[in-house]
């Protein structure tokens, strides 16, 4: 079994930032597609009931949307929006991974015993100021997403052009839209998956099922991706046709949720569910163990620079004839 000792291992403030961005944009590449199929999923039927909708329905199921999708958009059509996509993993989960750890020890204060209310604490707080941070560009991704590839209502040429014309539009708000679902959406998220995460890597541990080592990981991140996404589903579908919705079609998120509510039906809040359980469960898995290679490979590297040097300080208080140097 591959494994690392983990006192082996204290990344730095910066090795997690980039570690954590890096690692979710690696798993982003990955699950791409299916993260573009929720979104069309998500706001399909929008304008229609819950009738009407359901026997006129352009996609079904994960693979039927998919399929759909290449059909009549092309295979690029999967990657609509990976661009902001990217931009939004490398900003968000730099926040919401990279800080957790620090943030925790923060409501801690030092101490050994971390309670479930820091850790939730913990969570809300590197989700709130990732969203605050990331909002744009989850905003622009969405709208790509969402858009049908080389139609004629496409919205936007490209990535900087839709930062453009959002912010001339709409104001600097129009970018900043939705982000008080979005924050919600991420306290749950937070809450349920990197605290289930905490919760299941314990008991695997205590229970002596697994060491704390790469399986250990991957592990506690599907079980945390599969209770975060059941529970996060609905402020999820909420999220994504308030940020997808054009000036004066909703009033505010609030709005949004009772007129999905009353034209479609309380099944609309769970619409594509499948895809964000296959997609979480898997992403969190692949972010968690990039990271943790990514911060080991760092400090290895580190620690043979250190090495290295001290070699070398060694060497050059030795004598030339001395071969116990």
């Amino acid at each position: 079994m591959v494994g690392f000792k983990p006192t082996d291992v204290p990344p730095t403030a910066t090795v997690k930032f980039l570690g954590a961005g890096t690692a979710a944009c690696i798993a982003d590449l990955i699950t791409f597609p299916l993260d573009t199929a929720k979104v069309r999923l998500q706001i399909q039927g929008e304008s229609q009931g819950a009738i009407r909708a359901s026997t006129t329905a352009q996609y079904r199921g994960v693979m039927g949307t998919i399929l759909t999708m290449v059909k009549t958009e092309g295979p690029g059509s999967l990657y609509n929006g990976l661009v902001a996509g990217l931009q939004r993993q490398m900003s968000f989960a730099s926040v919401r991974i990279g800080l957790y750890d620090s943030v925790k020890q923060f409501y801690t204060k030092g101490s050994e015993h971390t309670s479930i209310g820091s850790r939730l604490l913990a969570g809300c707080t590197t989700g709130a100021l990732a969203v605050a941070v990331a909002q744009p560009t989850d905003v622009v991704k969405v709208r790509f997403q969402a858009q049908a590839r080389g139609g004629s209502s496409r919205r936007y040429q490209g990535t900087v052009d839709a930062y453009k014309t959002i912010a001339r539009e709409e104001g600097l708000r129009g970018l900043w839209r939705g982000t008080s679902p979005n924050i919600a959406r991420n306290a749950i998220v937070n809450c349920a998956e990197l605290v289930t995460y905490d919760l299941i890597k314990d008991a695997l541990l205590k229970a002596h099922l697994m060491t704390d080592d790469l399986p250990c990981h991957f592990t506690s991140a599907f079980g945390a991706g599969f209770c975060a996404t059941i529970i996060a589903s609905p402020v999820d579908v909420v999220k994504t046709r308030y940020m997808n919705s054009a000036a004066g079609q909703y009033a505010s998120a609030g709005h949004c949720a009772l007129t999905m509510l009353r034209k479609e039906g309380p099944q609309a809040f769970y619409k594509g569910l499948v895809i964000p359980l296959r997609k979480v469960s898997s992403s969190q898995g692949l972010v968690r163990i990039v990271f943790i290679l990514y911060s080991r490979l760092k400090f290895k590297k580190k620690k043979k620079k250190k090495k290295k040097k001290k070699k070398k300080d060694l060497g050059s208080h030795c004598n030339p004839g001395d071969w116990s140097c």
